[in-house]
């Protein structure tokens, strides 16, 4: 039996457990990470794509179920950092809209329990923190800022300033992405074609074990157990969490602590809860109001390879154009989506899509293509939910929402890049296993009836528990969540009183 305890026990050590982390190394708190990965080796594989996206050298063998029973590999990674670790590092922040009700024609967005201007101070210190690169007055759907950008935004390659200029001449805003990478002056960076997607082997990339979890542990009040698999959470007489239990590598596991934070993501942390039910919880723990592991979201996001023949695309860092004129308004009153480049796809990647094309077409292809994501957003629906079937499986219930919207913002995308000539577009629609993004299934809220968590990321039922990833977002938005999972974990930190949750 391995045993431990801390003051505070985070479980996951991504962008929400490896930021809370570094927020709790600020203020000396005593603080145990349980990973249940390793961290990710620095090797020649990092950057193959046939090693990363077809042999899928760093996700796990673990299956997960639709509502049908059919399984899938899920788009997670068990490692030290998360699935930052191979993140596109695209850190924007939700607009100021995002924090509201939004109506659309067949759905709603819900609002928040707090404000853009209430998260934005923590926006600005997550960048400092994870070393964003940008720029403001390019972007007509950007929120109002504090402070600039820590860093200016990574200068356009000619192919991509080229495409820019296309943009531009039909009336658009294109602006540079918001990305957290090191290229700062003598950085780590040496803007490489293998960073979305790919680990980085130079430890380049904004992840949350480079930026966060490093110096926390470095501080000495922060420590980190790894190949850890937490499988319950163990209530006392009061209600209050008192022990973890799991395995480390087949050898029991109990960890105990006078506060828990689970941070495993928004699938993991609600199957957790879920999995751990008991006679006094028979619907899993912090459940009371019978939203936990409900309101399941993930992006609507379509990628799309746009080709131009008589161009051909030598890019080596192509992630850095966005485009948000439609974010708002799709010209119809109702708000549109995001429109991103992606990092520069190579032929073999295609290959796990395309799989009865050969390898030889698909090179051709990208070797003239630009890639890009359509993001709109999805709302939240209790019929798309988490749930855990009898063998501990985690099951996904989804069916698509809002997708009259995404299917409109995808239609004006392809008119718009093919007046800026590119004549072919290929699409892959995500799909159930391409669950990246992944939200809502705590949701956060101040009523207890109608939310799981405080708008502190605080469970209403169980005072010495909280959930801070992207399971408390009310609604997802059409951004990249991962700056703002890194916000919500620093406000948590710094205006939660420990002393009183302990």
């Amino acid at each position: 039996m391995i045993r431990d305890r801390a003051r505070v026990v985070i479980v996951g050590s991504g962008m929400g457990g490896g930021t809370l982390a570094w927020g709790l190394a600020q203020r000396g708190i005593d603080t145990l990470v349980v990973e249940r990965g390793y961290p990710l080796p620095r090797e020649r594989e990092n950057w193959l794509p046939e090693a990363v996206f077809t042999e899928r050298r760093y996700k796990p063998d673990e299956m997960w179920r639709d509502d049908e029973g059919g399984e899938f590999h899920p788009g997670v990674h068990y490692v030290v950092g998360g699935n930052t670790k191979v993140y596109g590092a695209s850190l924007p922040r939700f607009r100021e809209r995002d924090f509201l009700r939004t109506e659309y024609p067949t759905a709603v967005s819900p609002a928040w329990p707090f404000s853009y201007a209430d998260l934005e101070p923590y926006y600005s210190q997550a960048e400092s923190l994870y070393r964003v690169h940008g720029t403001t007055g390019q972007d007509p759907s950007e929120p109002w800022r504090s402070q600039p950008y820590p860093y200016p935004a990574l200068p356009h390659e000619p192919y991509v300033q080229e495409t820019i200029s296309r943009l531009a001449a039909q009336g658009l805003h294109p602006a540079s992405t918001a990305m957290g990478v090191d290229l700062r002056p003598g950085g780590s960076c040496q803007r490489c074609q293998t960073c979305d997607g790919f680990p980085c082997r130079l430890g380049a990339k904004s992840d949350a074990e480079t930026c966060a979890l490093g110096p926390a542990l470095a501080s000495g009040s922060v420590r980190l157990m790894t190949g850890a698999r937490i499988t319950r959470l163990e209530t006392d007489e009061h209600g209050r969490i008192v022990r973890l239990h799991g395995d480390v590598d087949g050898e029991p596991l109990e960890v105990e602590g006078a506060a828990f934070v689970l941070s495993a993501g928004a699938a993991n942390s609600a199957a957790l809860l879920l999995a751990s039910r008991t006679d006094e919880h028979p619907e899993g723990l912090a459940n009371s109001s019978g939203l936990l592991g409900r309101n399941y979201m993930v992006h609507n996001n379509t990628h799309i390879a746009t080709v131009d023949p008589r161009r051909r695309n030598d890019v080596v860092f192509q992630k850095t154009v966005c485009m948000n004129d439609f974010y708002d308004d799709l010209g119809d009153g109702y708000p549109g989506g995001a429109l991103q480049a992606i990092g520069k796809v190579q032929g073999s990647m295609m290959k796990t899509h395309a799989t009865r094309a050969p390898l030889a077409m698909l090179d051709r292809i990208a070797d003239r293509s630009m890639e890009w994501v359509v993001m709109t957003e999805d709302t939240p629906s209790v019929h798309n939910r988490v749930t855990v079937d009898p063998d501990g499986c985690i099951r996904i219930h989804w069916r698509r929402t809002n997708y009259d919207r995404h299917e409109a913002f995808l239609s004006k995308a392809r008119d718009i890049l093919k007046k800026a000539g590119y004549s072919a577009i290929f699409e892959q629609r995500f799909t159930i296993d391409m669950n990246s993004h992944m939200c809502g299934t705590a949701v956060g809220g101040a009523d207890p009836a109608t939310s799981v968590l405080d708008p502190w990321c605080r469970s209403h039922d169980i005072p010495n528990l909280l959930v801070v990833d992207s399971a408390f977002f009310p609604s997802s938005a059409a951004q990249n969540p991962a700056l703002t999972i890194a916000a919500l974990a620093l406000r948590v930190a710094a205006e939660t009183d420990w002393d009183e949750v302990a």
